[in-house]
């Protein structure tokens, strides 16, 4: 399927407005998410043998595949995930605050490299929004496959308010996840990257978790919560990440976001926002691998960047993530890339 994609289909998407033919692949999804008994014929049809179950942060995962946040804003198209052959699915990033976004256009293809850039800002409709369309759709525990829920700063916000923000998206939505993440790492979105900064981190996260351990207390459950980074950190940076981690017990780590690195052909392209795809693949997993080391495995990695094929996942897992994601892996390869991946995934499981 990956082959008849890249032959027949992929030349004419690439033809089109690439923020435009995402938009096309959302509503898709969304339209075949609706369909159950056709979700189940694809599911059949083409996830066959993709299932490997893997645990981590107290849920369990059918595959070690998930769908990156940024494909699915606004959590309409996730019920069509586990059709594809995905083991999870990351919606948002959402914001307290619904907003547009950057001007367009703010995205753009590389095949070549096979890369986008994109500077999309966090456009999606607002937490409250979102929580009310999954408060119609299957519940926690009830999914076919985890759901996790990325969380930004809205960019009206001023930095200096930004907890105040995440709580508020937290507090719309935490009944909804299987796991939340804080998303501090974003280039996009104006001072967003600070956030990572150890003072401000531990600020952001001793809130949050607070929040989070107070739910039980309200007859609510605790949620895994994650925090995702980019990997255009220094080293003593991601330790003082770690160590706040540690310090206030988080579930696991994101690694990476996009970067604002320009490696190689991409020194002479002059378009800002973040870099995804097969350029970032290196960098992304030699932050896989500085964090199982500098953890000694104890924390969940979810390892994402330039993953485009079995061998670049298969780097990650060996690097030491539990969990792999993909996104601009999925522009090039097709709807059927994640079943293809996880087929591939637990045969290379099964060899080690």
């Amino acid at each position: 399927m990956g082959k008849y994609y890249e032959r027949l289909v992929r030349p004419r998407l690439f033809r089109d407005n690439a923020e435009h033919a995402h938009e096309q692949a959302v509503a898709a999804l969304t339209f075949l998410g609706k369909c159950g008994p056709l979700c189940r014929l694809v599911e059949a049809t083409f996830g066959a043998g993709a299932r490997s179950p893997v645990s981590a942060f107290g849920l369990t995962f059918p595959n070690a595949v998930g769908l990156a946040a940024g494909f699915d804003k606004n959590g309409t198209a996730w019920p069509a995930a586990a059709a594809l052959g995905f083991g999870h699915v990351e919606i948002g990033t959402v914001t307290a605050h619904a907003q547009p976004g950057n001007p367009q256009p703010r995205m753009f293809r590389y095949p070549a490299e096979e890369a986008i850039i994109n500077r999309m800002g966090f456009n999606n409709r607002g937490a409250r929004a979102m929580a009310e369309r999954l408060a119609r759709q299957p519940k926690p525990g009830h999914r076919r496959i985890p759901v996790g829920i990325n969380l930004g700063k809205s960019k009206v916000t001023p930095l200096e308010q930004a907890t105040q923000d995440y709580l508020l998206s937290f507090a719309a939505l935490a009944d909804h996840a299987d796991y939340l993440v804080l998303n501090v790492s974003s280039p996009n979105t104006p001072n967003l990257r600070q956030l990572q900064d150890e003072g401000r981190l531990r600020e952001l996260l001793g809130a949050v978790t607070a929040a989070n351990r107070a739910r039980p207390a309200a007859g609510k459950r605790s949620i895994p919560l994650l925090l995702k980074i980019a990997p255009d950190l220094t080293w003593p940076q991601i330790d003082a990440a770690l160590g706040v981690i540690s310090e206030y017990g988080l579930d696991g780590i994101i690694a990476t976001n996009t970067t604002l690195a320009r490696p190689g052909y991409f020194a002479s392209v002059n378009e800002a926002g973040g870099l995804s795809g097969a350029p970032l693949r290196r960098r992304a997993t030699e932050i896989v691998g500085y964090i199982f080391r500098a953890t000694g495995g104890r924390l969940p990695i979810i390892g994402v960047g330039g993953i485009v094929d079995a061998t670049s996942a298969a780097e990650k897992l060996d690097a030491g993530a539990t969990l792999v994601q993909v996104y601009t892996g999925l522009v090039y390869r097709g709807p059927f890339f994640a079943a293809e991946l996880a087929r591939a995934v637990r045969d290379h499981s099964v060899q080690r």
